[in-house]
């Protein structure tokens, strides 16, 4: 677990941490999803040693209030504003705890990092991670961090380093036909998305607004850089045509 001062935010909330602990108001803490909201939940609940709610944005209001009745002092945990209508009846009685996302605090992240990569047994890597991740574009949140460090310890490898895979991107196209460029802007942006989502696919795809399916044939047509893969697959028709013509 990420002691509690290397969280994002914390120089921020930290210092009023145990005035809020003390309160006799329930407490709900929300962010955005994988941002430790349910960890802090639990560890205010521990102190004030009252029950504590998880997911609360998935339930109806009323079945909050009922909770709640039973449950005056207790901490909810949500990835949804109390502000918010769907839960603005029980939020207007809690105390408010937002956790930041590591998007937000980006200068959090070294700590975090090297935290998680000591839980997961791969301290080694800390140099090789820390770098890479200092140098790509993040996301935001402590669960995909973890999963990306879980995924480099399985996969063996880490992805390139952004001045290394930037001196591959085009700068200037050296075709002059519309179909060889476009193939190579295709190629460059897919592997820029593959390695700045650390070789998650599902956010790769997000990154560049298809499918995953779509995202597999991009992969089967350019490969993909950080698991090694060469590509499978010919280019689109019209990239084929213009080779035999050229041949």
């Amino acid at each position: 677990m990420i002691p509690l001062e290397q969280l994002p935010g914390y120089s921020r909330w930290g210092s009023g941490l145990e005035a809020l602990v003390a309160r006799p108001e329930p407490i709900w803490v929300f962010g955005a999803l994988g941002s430790g909201v349910s960890t802090m939940a639990r560890i205010l609940a521990d102190r004030r040693q009252v029950a504590w709610f998880d997911d609360a944005e998935r339930v109806d209001a009323p079945e909050l209030l009922r909770w709640l009745k039973h449950n005056p002092r207790g901490v909810f945990a949500a990835h949804l504003s109390p502000e918010a209508e769907a839960v603005a009846e029980v939020g207007s009685h809690c105390l408010v705890l937002r956790l930041e996302s590591l998007e937000e605090n980006p200068a959090a992240i070294g700590n975090c990092l090297s935290c998680l990569a000591e839980e997961e047994g791969i301290p080694g890597l800390l140099h090789q991670v820390t770098r890479a991740l200092g140098a790509l574009p993040c996301p935001g949140n402590l669960r995909g961090l973890r999963n990306r460090l879980v995924r480099w310890k399985l996969l063996g490898q880490l992805p390139e380093p952004l001045e290394e895979a930037s001196a591959a991107e085009i700068s200037e196209p050296e075709a002059e036909d519309l179909a060889t460029n476009l193939h190579e802007l295709e190629r460059v942006l897919l592997h820029r998305a593959l390695r700045r989502s650390f070789g998650n696919r599902v956010e790769a795809a997000r990154r560049l607004g298809v499918s995953r399916r779509q995202l597999y044939l991009l992969i089967g047509r350019h490969g993909d850089p950080l698991r090694g893969e060469i590509p499978v697959h010919p280019g689109p028709k019209r990239l084929l045509k213009r080779q035999v013509k050229t041949s």
